[in-house]
């Protein structure tokens, strides 16, 4: 199913065939309006330099009229191998599609909201004919059951014409299009740029790049750079202004030499404070007693410091450098 993009919008229009996957644009005098766009001719011509196919409207009141202006935007400079000119369906209509197509030129009769006023198109040539599903649903209509038919009927008698789906409101009509077998499917950006959009893609990619991140990244390249360390001569209410100083619930306790002693968590402030009381505050750091601090090497990797996280129930790491402290790293860091 060709895929075409439907703007004006320049913007859009580079970027949505910068992807490299577009077949072609459609526009509409409606588009140039709300654009702003004042000399159309010449607005016309740089889009046929950006975009493979580039479909335009031929308007006019009778066959003549229409037949002209097609010709005319041939002689303006406009490829007639890249340009389809769109024809709104009517009996002068499809006998200017009729001619145009005797005379080489690709035409899309548009605006189509019945069978019957496909079929005229179809038997008149032309390349492109083009429902208007949204348009049609709006009003009630059964719009998927005119494509279907649509479809149908260019496979039943053998028509070279290709049935657009033409109107996409919703991401789901891309879907619908697919489903019914239509040949071409016209989109405006705000569609385009949400159809590789999935809730549960997102989410299994998030996880993909947590994984390689927890894979290849190190506990140093995490940690937070600020190293939360006092000495064993440090009062115990000196080491808790530095725990606040530093945003961190414990605190690395080295010696005069710089061996560690130990961590001290907030944990073990309560539990100090509920069986000494207020006095434990005077006590120096290097005279209370530590267990065995949960650590991990600088150069380890982020999956191994989660694995510690998770196994021993802790919110902070002790991070060692060839054994020695240097830094803590917080949950959170991860």
């Amino acid at each position: 199913m060709e895929l075409y993009l439907d703007s004006a919008d320049r913007q859009e229009i580079e970027e949505g065939f910068g992807l490299g996957i577009l077949d072609g644009l459609t526009t509409t005098p409606t588009f140039m309006h709300r654009h702003g766009i004042e000399d159309v001719d010449a607005y016309l011509l740089e889009l046929a330099q950006l975009v493979p196919v580039l479909q335009v409207e031929a308007l006019g009141e009778t066959a003549d009229e229409i037949r002209a202006e097609a010709i005319r935007q041939v002689e303006l400079g406009l490829d007639p191998g890249r340009t389809v000119f769109k024809i709104p369906v009517s009996l002068e209509g499809v006998k200017a599609c009729r001619r145009l197509t005797d005379e080489g030129l690709l035409v899309n009769v548009h605006l189509v909201y019945t069978l019957q006023q496909a079929y005229m198109a179809m038997h008149a040539g032309a390349a492109y004919v083009c429902p208007l599903v949204g348009r049609l649903q709006d009003q009630g209509q059964d719009a998927l059951a005119l494509v279907a038919d649509a479809v149908d009927a260019v496979e039943r008698y053998g028509y070279d014409t290709r049935v657009m789906f033409s109107s996409v409101r919703h991401v789901e009509h891309v879907r619908n299009a697919l489903q019914l077998g239509a040949h071409t499917i016209t989109v405006p950006f705000s569609i385009l740029v949400r159809l590789t959009e999935n809730v549960f893609t997102t989410v299994g990619t998030d996880q993909f790049r947590l994984h390689t991140r927890m894979l290849t990244r190190t506990v140093g390249e995490v940690m937070n750079s600020v190293n939360p360390l006092v000495t064993g001569d440090t009062r115990l209410r000196d080491a808790i202004v530095s725990m606040t100083e530093y945003g961190f619930g414990c605190v690395t306790v080295v010696d005069d030499s710089g061996d560690l002693l130990g961590v001290f968590t907030d944990g073990d402030l309560r539990r100090l404070l509920q069986g000494n009381g207020r006095d434990v505050l005077d006590r120096r750091m290097g005279d209370l007693k530590y267990g065995t601090p949960i650590s991990v090497e600088r150069s380890a990797k982020l999956n191994e410091a989660s694995e510690l996280f998770h196994r021993h129930k802790v919110d902070n790491l002790l991070v060692l450098d060839h054994g020695l402290p240097a830094g803590m790293l917080d949950i959170q860091d991860l």
